[in-house]
């Protein structure tokens, strides 16, 4: 590969604040919202043009239950809960029942209320901003400030303490912190706002994809569908997979953004080819990001395992709960996989074939919730760097459960709390004491058990 030289050049200091927060993600804004709360300088970069993150970016339309497995336990407050009931008071909330409860939102009243969030909360926020590279210090390698590109040009943000949010882990990775990818990467999904399919019957939809995609060089492949609220004509599809791609990668990105657009389209036209009774089907809105399920993850003081997810351990250092089933999308082929935590399971092959059966026996009492320990948002080597979000360290099966937003926004609000100590007692926030950082998220809101 050729090698140019850039020539040296003096690069401005935009910012000097306490906490830096990269990505603006809701994981990314609730760090930075709980740490300027509690009175410290935070900035909140985002390289795209609002905050949200995979449910404004990517159109995921659901958080998952705020409540225990049994539906009687408030297991998840915080900024998740406080931004939920901002949303109802717009009718932009519609709560389903079902094995889980779940909360459907209007993804775009989402993008302006976290904009309230940030603003009342005193946060200097950066849209349209890209973190490129780490400074260091040249004494003792410690963090000390990032480069960011932006209309401005080229700058500097110095911080005493930096939250990742950046869900593929670009700050830690440039740290040189000790990472790693599962070998079969869950697929991505590319999601689109669609009018006129939800009057298709759902089984109907599902057969005419598992009957006719492959003549519209769509893949074997499972998927799902959300209605948006209060337009009942109007649905969120995540019907497709792409297959093969590393969102990690520069290249593999662009194809699957390309490639996710085009099995929208090829969805859409086999519909209209096939279904002669349904109304005129139109695309309102693509995602300006695809919906990226996993790539890296980083080592850290604790590995979070399926068996302990599954099996609801507790934690002295626990900053989350949550109740997701174990969700692992298949990497080599159609289909998903779901455990629960009653004992159960189901496997999808396909959009229609299913096994249904138990990972284990029946026990007396199932666990209703499970929790995510702090140990595992501090990458091995740190002093002055949480993660927060998906980048967190899990197996394969833990991570199917833990990515999901209620349960990363959880990460966050842990991440800027912890940052916000370690500050104040001007310690390496591997040294923050876990009651204290539970005492305080608990202070903020959160529901801490």
């Amino acid at each position: 590969m050729e090698r140019i030289v850039e020539k040296a050049r003096e690069i401005p200091v935009i910012e000097d604040a306490d906490i830096c927060v990269l990505g603006g993600s809701a994981t990314g804004v609730f760090a930075a919202v709980r740490a300027s709360r509690l009175g410290a300088r935070a900035v909140l970069v985002e390289r795209g043009n609002c905050f949200g993150g995979t449910a404004a970016a990517g159109l995921v339309n659901i958080w998952h239950s705020l409540y225990d497995t049994e539906n009687k336990q408030q297991i998840i407050g915080g900024l998740t809960h406080e931004v939920v009931e901002a949303l109802r008071t717009r009718d932009a909330v519609l709560q389903s029942q079902g094995r889980f409860d779940a909360l459907r939102l209007n993804t775009e009243e989402l993008k302006i209320e976290l904009d309230v969030l940030v603003k009342q909360a005193g946060v200097k926020p950066y849209l349209h901003t890209m973190y490129t590279a780490p400074l260091r210090d040249e004494d003792n390698g410690e963090l000390r400030g990032v480069f960011v590109e932006n209309k401005d040009g080229r700058g500097v943000i110095k911080a005493r303490y930096f939250v990742d949010a950046t869900g593929d882990g670009d700050l830690c990775r440039d740290m040189g912190f000790a990472h790693y990818s599962e070998e079969h990467l869950q697929p991505p999904t590319a999601c689109a706002k669609i009018q006129g399919m939800g009057s298709i019957p759902r089984e109907r939809f599902i057969e005419l994809l598992q009957s006719h995609g492959g003549d519209y060089d769509l893949p074997e492949d499972w998927g799902w569908s959300s209605v948006v609220p209060n337009s009942p004509d109007v649905w969120m599809h995540a019907e497709t997979h792409v297959f093969g791609a590393d969102c990690s990668r520069a290249s593999d990105l662009t194809f699957a953004e390309m490639e996710g657009r085009r099995q929208v389209r090829a969805m859409m036209d086999l519909m209209r080819d096939h279904v002669q009774d349904a109304p005129p089907l139109t695309l309102l809105g693509l995602p300006s990001a695809i919906g990226i399920r996993e790539t890296r993850r980083f080592h850290a003081d604790f590995r979070i395992t399926q068996e302990d997810v599954l099996h609801g351990r507790r934690y002295d250092d626990a900053i989350a709960n949550g109740t997701y089933r174990v969700d692992i999308h298949h990497s080599d082929g159609p289909g998903i996989t779901f455990r629960y935590l009653d004992g159960s399971e189901v496997v999808f092959r396909n959009r229609i074939d299913k096994t249904v059966g138990r990972w284990r026996e029946p026990v007396d009492e199932d666990p209703t919730f499970y929790q995510i320990p702090f140990r595992s948002l501090l990458p091995k080597g740190t002093r002055n760097v949480v993660m927060a979000g998906r980048i967190l360290d899990t197996d394969q099966g833990a991570f199917g459960a833990l990515r999901v937003m209620v349960n990363m926004n959880q990460t966050g609000e842990a991440a800027g709390v912890a940052s916000y100590l370690a500050l104040q007692q001007d310690k390496a926030v591997t040294a923050v004491a876990a009651g204290q950082l539970r005492a305080v998220l608990a202070e903020g809101g959160s529901i801490v058990l």
